[in-house]
C-alpha cells in the first residue's frame, strides 16, 4: 500500500510559479513510477506529467511542456512538480498517482494510488 499527499498549492497570479509535493508513504517509493494529473471544474481529470521510477524518463502534456518540470527524490519518498509561467487555464485541483509500472505512462488507468489532491487557482 501505498499514501499519497499533496501539498504546495495555493493562489498565484498569472505568469507566477508554484512548487507542488507529493509525500509517500512506505518503503518502496523507488519502486513506483510517478504521475501528476489534474481536474478542473466541469472537466475530466487530465494528464499533466509522469516520472519513472529512477527519474531517468519523464513525459509531458503538451499544454504544460516546458512550463513545468516533474521531479522525485527517492530517498525523501517525495514527488514534486515546478510550474511557472502559470496561466489562468492551470487552475485546477492538482493530484499525485503511483503505480508499479514497467515504465511511465500518460493515461490514468495504470495507477494504482492517488492522493486527495490540491487547488490550485490561477488569477488573471
Amino acid at each position: 500500500q501505498v499514501q499519497l499527499v499533496e501539498s504546495g498549492g495555493g493562489l498565484v497570479q498569472a505568469g507566477g510559479s508554484l512548487r507542488l509535493s507529493c509525500a509517500a508513504s512506505g518503503r518502496t517509493f523507488s519502486a513506483y513510477a510517478m504521475g501528476w494529473f489534474r481536474q478542473a471544474p466541469g472537466k475530466e481529470r487530465e494528464f499533466v506529467a509522469t516520472i519513472g521510477w529512477n527519474g531517468g524518463s519523464t513525459y509531458y502534456a503538451d499544454s504544460v511542456k516546458g512550463r513545468f518540470t516533474i521531479s522525485r527524490d527517492n530517498a525523501k519518498n517525495t514527488m514534486y512538480l515546478q510550474m511557472s509561467t502559470l496561466k489562468p487555464e492551470d487552475t485546477a485541483v492538482y493530484y499525485c498517482a503511483a503505480g508499479r509500472l514497467p515504465t511511465i505512462a500518460s493515461t490514468d488507468g495504470p495507477y494504482s494510488y492517488w492522493g486527495q489532491g490540491t487547488q490550485v487557482t490561477v488569477s488573471s
